[in-house]
């Protein structure tokens, strides 16, 4: 994978270093030094340039990011990939239901990481695979894959910063409450790898807002939206409430109306991180979740 990516040097960075710049434009430690140790990966009007040159108004600027080796362990397959955007350095994926997002043991050739490794081998480009937000296997919806370094870093610190605003869609059990608020704190369950639950003395905060749209054949169609990023939150929080997903094989096993949890990434936004353009990625209710209250 090759990403180009080219600066004038404004007038606000005459006889400042270099590296000032970069820094400036958030590159890593480790990015810069990825550049320096890259033939041609920093070049200043056309020359070798070195981190402690003196950049000059007006003076070219051009980064080139070289990713030459692909992803360890995964394995390119070829399975359903619904891309709903992509450019030189994003992608976003409207993730199905049974997929996971990363290969663990048990899921070697069946994850989100195998479909997107198969793209890019018939692309016939190199790629590492980063993921940016996650989603439970059977959680379906938008994400954002980073295809390059430096897209990697930016959106990491965007989403530490709370930055890349998520809204869920969910049917819960029951007829919810219009709107409100849940505060409790998440622990992992004594004993299991996976399962989470409200704990009040060992768990860590977390924050989840909701609205009901709809209530219909005994069911909530609920949009969320999360300040913390617990995990399992959304499920831990409406179980909490006494409104559970169904179709949740650990906190709501019931598959009488749907065969996973209920859960839905519905809504993504957020800057670009080169551009600087505002994106938006809206992807429908799917089928399974829709049935239910229709």
């Amino acid at each position: 994978m090759k990403r180009t990516l080219i600066y004038t040097i404004p007038t606000e960075y005459n006889g400042e270093t270099l590296l000032s710049f970069l820094k400036s434009k958030k590159y890593s430690s480790q990015i810069i030094t990825h550049l320096k140790r890259t033939k041609n990966g920093i070049l200043l009007n056309g020359e070798w340039g070195r981190v402690r040159d003196i950049l000059h108004t007006g003076d070219e600027l051009t980064i080139q990011l070289l990713e030459q080796e692909a992803s360890e362990n995964i394995v390119p397959t070829n399975l359903p990939l619904h891309i709903v955007y992509e450019d030189e350095d994003i992608l976003v994926i409207n993730k199905a239901a049974n997929t996971p997002i990363h290969p663990s043991q048990g899921n070697y050739d069946n994850t989100l990481a195998n479909a997107v490794a198969y793209y890019y081998e018939q692309k016939g480009e190199v790629f590492t695979y980063r993921c940016i937000n996650r989603l439970d296997r059977d959680t379906t919806g938008l994400l954002v894959i980073a295809k390059h370094m430096y897209s990697a870093s930016l959106l990491s610190d965007m989403v530490a910063n709370r930055e890349i605003h998520r809204e869920y869609l969910a049917i819960a059990a029951g007829e919810i409450p219009k709107n409100g608020t849940i505060i409790a704190p998440i622990a992992r369950v004594n004993g299991s790898t996976i399962e989470r639950c409200v704990d009040e003395i060992h768990g860590e905060y977390a924050c989840t807002h909701y609205k009901r749209i709809a209530y219909k054949n005994g069911y909530s169609l609920v949009s969320l939206k999360l300040e913390t990023g617990r995990t399992h939150q959304i499920r831990v929080h409406m179980k909490h409430i006494g409104h559970p997903l169904p179709g949740d094989f650990l906190y709501n096993p019931d598959y009488s109306v749907i065969e996973r949890q209920a859960l839905h990434s519905h809504k993504l936004s957020f800057i670009h991180p080169i551009s600087g353009k505002l994106l938006e990625f809206v992807a429908e209710l799917p089928e399974d979740m829709k049935k239910i209250i229709e």
